[in-house]
């Protein structure tokens, strides 16, 4: 491990370096350096890591994590968006067929009153019919 400090200017602090040459360090542990993520623009790609440098890996690691992340955010927002386009086409149905019952039960009540009223017109001619029978056969009898 080879550490260095240096002060950029007096009234700056100090900046410290650390890095290992050692060939075994993380490298070992970076996923495959070639990895892309073909949901992300170009510009935001994760970059290969310098191998030699264990933040440098480590920020690397937490790319590709958070790449994977976005990939699988995305995609639950398009199975989530496809649900959503469905379920609006089922409202606009059910919508139609609403409307379609609250004219159909309009036209029951008007077609129930209408069957009230000729029933109540018929009994009235059925009685109208016969008192004249009654009358016809008194004026038969009576002559």
């Amino acid at each position: 491990m080879i550490t260095s400090t240096r002060r950029v200017s007096p009234d700056k602090s100090e900046v410290r370096i650390a890095f290992s040459l050692d060939a075994t360090s993380d490298v070992k542990d970076v996923e495959d350096l070639s990895q892309t993520f073909p949901d992300l623009e170009q510009r935001l790609q994760p970059v290969p890591p310098c191998v030699s440098l264990r933040e440098s890996v480590q920020v690397y690691k937490e790319h590709c994590r958070t790449a994977r992340e976005f990939h699988q955010v995305k995609h639950e927002i398009a199975v989530l968006e496809d649900r959503k386009r469905k379920l609006l086409a089922e409202l606009v149905e059910d919508e139609k067929v609403a409307m379609e019952i609250a004219r159909l039960e309009e036209e029951f009540r008007r077609l129930t009153e209408e069957n009230r009223t000729l029933v109540t017109v018929h009994n009235e001619r059925a009685q109208q019919l016969e008192r004249l029978c009654l009358t016809s056969r008194t004026r038969q009898d009576s002559s």
